[in-house]
C-alpha cells in the first residue's frame, strides 16, 4: 500500500508531515484493522461490501480521511500484484 500526499513544506519544520505522527496513523487506520486478518470475517466494514483490492482501496481511504489533516491525503495505491494496481483518490 501506498499513500500520497501534496502539500506545501512547512518553512519552519521542513517537512510535509513528521513521520512519527504517519507512522501512528497509519498503524491506526490500516495496520491494526486489516494486518493478518481475514477481511470478509474480522473486518465489519467488509461484512456488507465485497473485499475487493478496490474496495480495500476506499476502506484504507476512508480511515486515514479521519485521522489525517484536513487536505493531506492525495491517493491511496494498493498493490493486488507488481502489475494489479488500484488508485483510489476519494472519488
Amino acid at each position: 500500500m501506498v499513500m500520497g500526499t501534496i502539500i506545501k513544506i512547512d518553512p519552519v519544520t521542513g517537512m510535509v508531515m513528521n513521520l512519527t505522527d504517519l507512522k501512528g496513523y497509519l498503524e491506526e487506520a490500516i495496520m491494526k484493522p486489516l494486518d493478518h486478518k481475514n477481511l470478509d470475517l474480522d473486518v465489519p466494514y467488509f461484512a456488507d461490501t465485497v473485499s475487493t483490492t478496490e474496495n480495500v482501496a476506499v476502506y484504507i481511504w476512508e480511515n486515514l480521511q479521519k485521522l489525517l489533516p484536513e487536505g493531506i491525503l492525495y491517493k491511496v495505491k494498493v498493490y493486488e500484484t507488481d502489475s494489479n494496481i488500484v488508485v483510489y483518490k476519494g472519488e
